[in-house]
């Protein structure tokens, strides 16, 4: 029974990430073909980051106490509904209310999820299921672009949010028919220890920073790559095919990511991948054909692939008992956090200097956390410290 619940996990996973990283493009290229500019751009990635930011936590608590089904029958809604305004309203403002709503069905969904891959594994097998959960998230992101860009093609903007939009009303439909098989929520947890506390732990905090800077490398290179892809001409298959090979990359690293940990070790390999990310970031302006432009966001997804996949791991073997789901809405309201900020500051970036710096000022960013993951904790918390 366990295990027919976790394959319904990874089922609703995949169908949506797919939505999630289908309608974030179609999103963004819908924005600049109504003529927007990149700081317009960035405001709309910052508010579908907004709700993320304000409810991963609450979200958490919620999933913890009363169970999955809810959340994900919320999560569902939103997402669907939120993708038909700017199927009927054609217009900024219909985009920017699509993205919020869409965020919020983000905020809930993978909380939910990446928590319901911990609780329905045992100990032993835990790692491989996050690691096979990863494997879901890279295998949605070759095809959400995918789906993005020939849907735009094929379809027209308009009609590409219904696709978006489609997946989370199947998402919501299987949870609806089968989600009975998932545990139910426990209202006996251990206490919540104080925000201050929490982030007094070194060990904590270095796993907030280099979940944050790995989401904020492999949030802007998937904003920006549309961006820069408009600027040179190409077509929206053309975009969502390169995004789709970082995707590809991601998939290899993250099959091979158990055996990568036990050679490696956690600290060396989360620096190898972030120097990687380093050098992806830095190629991008230098190329304006697809063919290297794909090569790149291949090196690109290599490095960042890992990143995520032992972040989650770390925390949630470090959460209370019955607390889970509120330590990983606590990691994501951090990535959150900085997914509404960054963009909307790099596309003032963008405004002033142009494309060239951005690239160059994360290829940075991603050499320091290289430096940042080195680094051990002086203190490791664990569930039986916090019990």
């Amino acid at each position: 029974m366990r295990l027919m619940a976790l394959n319904l996990v990874f089922a609703v996973t995949f169908i949506g990430f797919v939505g999630v990283n289908a309608s974030r493009v179609v999103l963004q290229l819908f924005a600049l073909d109504l003529g927007a500019s990149p700081t317009e751009v960035g405001l709309l990635v910052a508010l579908y980051y907004v709700c993320p930011l304000l409810l991963s936590w609450p979200a958490g608590t919620w999933g913890d106490r009363s169970g999955p089904r809810r959340p994900l029958l919320f999560s569902a809604v939103c997402g669907s509904g939120g993708l038909l305004i700017p199927y009927f309203v054609h217009s900024l403002p219909a985009l920017y209310l699509g993205g919020l709503l869409s965020g919020m069905s983000f905020a809930f969904f993978l909380v939910i999820v990446q928590n319901l891959v911990g609780v329905l594994s045992a100990p032993e097998k835990r790692a491989a299921s996050f690691s096979n959960f990863s494997l879901v998230g890279a295998t949605s992101n070759f095809f959400g672009p995918l789906v993005a860009g020939f849907s735009i093609d094929h379809l027209g903007f308009p009609l590409a949010c219904v696709v978006a939009g489609a997946f989370a009303l199947v998402t919501g439909i299987m949870i609806a028919v089968w989600g009975k098989m998932l545990p139910g929520g426990s209202r006996r947890t251990t206490p919540r220890a104080p925000l201050g506390e929490t982030l007094a732990d070194p060990a904590v905090v270095r796993i907030l920073v280099i979940g944050a800077l790995v989401q904020l490398g492999t949030d802007l290179f998937q904003f920006y790559i549309p961006v820069y892809g408009v600027g040179i001409g190409l077509s929206a298959s053309a975009i969502g095919s390169v995004l789709a090979t970082f995707a590809v990359a991601s998939f290899i690293v993250r099959f091979a990511l158990p055996r990568l940990v036990k050679r490696l070790g956690e600290d060396k390999l989360l620096a190898y991948s972030f120097f990687t990310a380093a050098i992806g970031f830095a190629l991008v302006p230098l190329f304006d054909r697809v063919v290297m432009l794909a090569l790149v966001s291949f090196i690109f997804g290599l490095g960042t692939g890992c990143g995520q996949p032992i972040a989650t791991m770390l925390m949630f073997s470090m959460a209370a008992d019955g607390r889970s789901g509120e330590a990983l809405g606590l990691r994501l309201t951090v990535n959150n956090l900085v997914r509404v900020i960054a963009p909307a500051v790099f596309g003032f970036v963008v405004s002033a200097f142009g494309l060239p710096p951005v690239f160059y000022i994360n290829a940075a960013m991603m050499a320091a956390g290289g430096v940042v993951s080195r680094r051990k904790p002086t203190k490791a918390v664990t569930q039986e410290d916090q019990a």
